[in-house]
C-alpha cells in the first residue's frame, strides 16, 4: 500500500494566509483560486451557512472574493455545494504532480492523506479571525482512498455525475495527463468508514514540530525513517526534526505494516464533519 502526503490548500505563495480552524474545531481547508472553473467562492457553503466567500472577507480583512473562481479540490465534502444523489468524493491532478503518482506506482487502492497550512480562529465581534499571533502549522485535514481511476483528458469519458469537478472542465482537459481519483465508497481497512472524509481538528493531526517552523515535522523515526517518501531522504532527517520539502504536492510514501497502522490509527481516532 501506498499513502500519498498531498498538499492542498491556501499557503504563503496562493492565498497568502493559512486555512481556518473554526472556533468549533472544524478544519476548513481553503481551496486555491481557480484557472477555467465557473464555481466561484460564494457557491461552495461551509459549516453554519456561511460562504467561503464570506469566510475569506473576515480573515482577508474585507477583501471581496464572491466572484473570484476557485478549484473545489480535492472536492470531499458532500454539502458544500449541491449534489447528484450518485455523488462520490474526488480528487483531480495532472502535469508534473500526475506523472510523479504514476511514476510511484499510485493505484487504486491507495490512500490519499491531505496536508495544508492552518492557524486556530475565534470570533470577535461576529467575525472569524486568526487566533494569537503564531504562523501557524502543518496539519492532515483529510483523506481519500482510491477505487475508480479515470483519465480526463480530451473526450475521455467520465461519468455523468463527475462532470462539474474541477478537473472535469475542458480546459483541464487539454492536459495529456489529466486524472480524476475517485473514493471508495467505504474504506477497505475500516468499513465502517466513508472512503474520504475531512477531519476536526486534534493534535495528532498536526505535522509540525512544537516550537518549529511549519515544513519542520514530527514524523516518528521508529516508523518512517526505514521506508521511502518520495522527494524526500535521509539527509531529510535532521536533530529531532523530519525537514519536509519545499517543493513537490505529492510525497509518496511506500508504507510497510507500521506506516499502514499509523494512518489507519489516525483516521479511526478522528471525528469526521459533514454537512
Amino acid at each position: 500500500m501506498k499513502i500519498i502526503l498531498s498538499r492542498k490548500g491556501f499557503d504563503s505563495a496562493i492565498g497568502g494566509h493559512p486555512s481556518p480552524v473554526l472556533p468549533d474545531g472544524k478544519m476548513l481547508t481553503l481551496p486555491v483560486p481557480g484557472d477555467w472553473e465557473t464555481l466561484t467562492y460564494s457557491d461552495i457553503i461551509a459549516p453554519g451557512g456561511r460562504s467561503y466567500a464570506e469566510i475569506l472577507e473576515d480573515l482577508d480583512s474585507g477583501a471581496k472574493k464572491e466572484r473570484e473562481a476557485v478549484h473545489l479540490d480535492p472536492d470531499l465534502v458532500r454539502g458544500v455545494r449541491k449534489r447528484p444523489q450518485n455523488w462520490l468524493p474526488a480528487f483531480g491532478q495532472g502535469r508534473a504532480a500526475e506523472s510523479h503518482l504514476e511514476n510511484q506506482g499510485v493505484a487504486r487502492g491507495d490512500l490519499f492523506l491531505f496536508f495544508g497550512w492552518f492557524r486556530h480562529t475565534q470570533e470577535v465581534g461576529g467575525k472569524l479571525r486568526f487566533q494569537g499571533d503564531d504562523n501557524g502549522f502543518h496539519a492532515i485535514f483529510g483523506y481519500l482512498e482510491i477505487g475508480d481511476i479515470f483519465c480526463a483528458s480530451g473526450a475521455a469519458k467520465l461519468p455523468d455525475w463527475l462532470n462539474d469537478h474541477s478537473h472535469a472542465y475542458a480546459a483541464a482537459r487539454k492536459r495529456k495527463n489529466n486524472t480524476i481519483y475517485v473514493a471508495e465508497p467505504n474504506l477497505s481497512f475500516h468499513p465502517a468508514y466513508p472512503g474520504a472524509g475531512v477531519f476536526e481538528f486534534n493534535e495528532r493531526k498536526v505535522l509540525t514540530k512544537d516550537g518549529e517552523s511549519r515544513s519542520r515535522w514530527n514524523l516518528n523515526p521508529e516508523i518512517f525513517r526505514n521506508v521511502k517518501i518520495s522527494y524526500h531522504s535521509e539527509n531529510s532527517w535532521k536533530d529531532g526534526y523530519f525537514q519536509s520539502a519545499g517543493r513537490g504536492q505529492e510525497f509518496v510514501i511506500h508504507a510497510d505494516e507500521k506506516v499502514i497502522e499509523w494512518a489507519s490509527s489516525l483516521i479511526k481516532d478522528a471525528s469526521l464533519w459533514q454537512h
